[in-house]
C-alpha cells in the first residue's frame, strides 16, 4: 500500500491519505476468533518485539502467539509510532496458521491528530477489523469518567467524538478506546468490555503485552 522507508513528513502526508480509507461502522458476526497485539522498544530504541496473541471467542483462551524481533529504523514522533511499529507486527502476524476475525490494539485507532493511529493503520492494511484500546491519550477532550465497570465519556477533538474514555474495571484508571477500521464506536465499546475479564486490559492485549515483554508461556 506504501513504503516503509519514508521521512517523518511523507509519513504525515500518507496518514492524512490512508485516513480517508478506513471504515468507521460495521457489526461483528459469527467471531470465533480474537487478537492481540503489542510491541516493546528495547532501551536503545533500535530493536523492537511484535507479538500478536490468538485466542479463542467467547472463551478468551489463547491458542497461538508469534513474536518478531527486528531492527526498526524510523525515528521516534508522536503520532507517527505506526511507522515504527507496524512492520513488525504485520512480519508477526503474517506467521499466524489461525486468522482472527478482531484484533485488539494496544494503541489508538481514530482517537489521532489525523485520525490515523497505529490501529486504524493495522486494520487497513490487514483488512480486518480493529479497535484501538490506549493507556494513554493522544489527543481530544472529555468529560469525567464513572467509577463503574462500563461507564464511559466521550472523546471529542475539533469537535468531533473520536473515541471514548471508557472504564474497563471498577475504580481503576480509564483506557482510551477508538475506532480502528471495519467496526462502529458502539460496537467496539462492546467487545472491548465483553474482552475484559477481571483486568484494566482486555485479556487480548494484556497476552498480547506480556508476549512482547517475553514473559507469556502458553501451555
Amino acid at each position: 500500500m506504501h513504503a516503509w522507508e519514508v521521512s517523518p513528513v511523507q509519513a504525515v502526508e500518507i496518514q492524512r491519505e490512508l485516513a480517508g480509507r478506513v471504515s468507521k461502522s460495521g457489526d461483528l458476526e459469527g467471531v470465533c476468533l480474537v487478537a492481540g497485539v503489542d510491541i516493546s522498544v528495547s532501551r536503545t530504541g533500535r530493536m523492537a518485539r511484535g507479538a500478536v496473541v490468538v485466542l479463542t471467542y467467547p472463551e478468551l483462551r489463547p491458542v497461538e502467539c508469534r513474536i518478531v524481533e527486528r531492527e526498526i529504523a524510523f525515528p521516534y514522533v508522536p503520532g507517527l509510532l505506526s511507522f515504527r511499529e507496524c512492520p513488525v507486527i504485520l512480519e508477526a502476524c503474517e506467521k499466524l496458521s489461525r486468522i482472527p476475525d478482531l484484533i485488539l490494539v494496544d494503541g489508538q485507532g481514530m482517537a489521532h491528530p489525523r485520525r490515523f493511529g497505529i490501529a486504524s493503520h493495522l486494520g487497513l492494511l490487514w483488512d480486518k477489523p480493529t479497535i484501538g484500546c490506549a493507556k494513554s491519550r493522544l489527543c481530544g477532550e472529555h468529560g469525567p469518567v464513572g467509577p463503574e465497570r462500563g461507564d464511559f465519556a466521550e472523546l471529542a477533538d475539533e469537535g468531533e467524538v473520536i473515541g471514548v474514555v471508557l472504564r474497563t474495571r471498577t475504580n481503576v484508571k480509564p483506557l482510551y478506546v477508538s475506532v480502528g477500521h471495519k467496526i462502529s464506536l458502539d460496537v467496539a465499546i462492546r467487545w472491548v468490555l465483553d474482552c475484559s475479564r477481571g483486568y484494566r486490559l482486555p485479556e487480548p492485549t494484556r497476552l498480547a503485552h506480556l508476549a512482547a515483554g517475553g514473559n507469556l508461556k502458553l501451555t
